[in-house]
């Protein structure tokens, strides 16, 4: 993953997901996704009791947004893929010591991850330079032209 990106995502800084709920946008704040560095996916976790995790189900496209101290910020889109497999949650509950107090094992049914397929991921700030593009297709990051 592009370095540039990361160093937006790694920060605690605010964050939203954008879901679509009745054909309306629907935004709200969201924590930090997970990276897996062995896929290049970035993981994301919802409870299945929450009208996210319907929205998702409905309509399987987000938006997450997220600035860094610098007023760098992402934007990433894609299609969601929710993942059910032990070591993709137990890597999320490494990653997010919190979610223990919240759902107490991974292998909580309420507790669900999922990650981007396909993903484009815009960079931009306030200067006049150019926004930068990225497409994650196959595992990789790749910069558009």
């Amino acid at each position: 993953m592009s370095q540039e990106i990361l160093s937006v995502i790694q920060h605690y800084t605010p964050a939203y997901l954008a879901t679509v709920e009745d054909g309306k946008p629907r935004v709200r704040p969201w924590g930090l996704p997970h990276l897996d560095t062995e896929t290049g996916r970035l993981y994301f976790s919802t409870a299945s009791t929450k009208a996210v995790y319907e929205q998702l189900l409905a309509v399987p496209y987000v938006e997450y947004s997220q600035t860094s101290p610098a007023n760098v910020w992402v934007r990433i889109s894609g299609a969601v893929q929710f993942d059910e497999t032990p070591e993709a949650k137990e890597a999320l509950f490494k990653h997010e010591p919190q979610l223990a107090n919240i759902y107490k094992t991974p292998d909580n049914p309420v507790f669900k991850i999922f990650y981007l397929e396909e993903a484009r991921v815009t960079v931009d700030d306030y200067t006049p330079n150019p926004q930068r593009v990225y497409e994650f297709k196959n595992g990789s990051f790749t910069l558009q032209a």
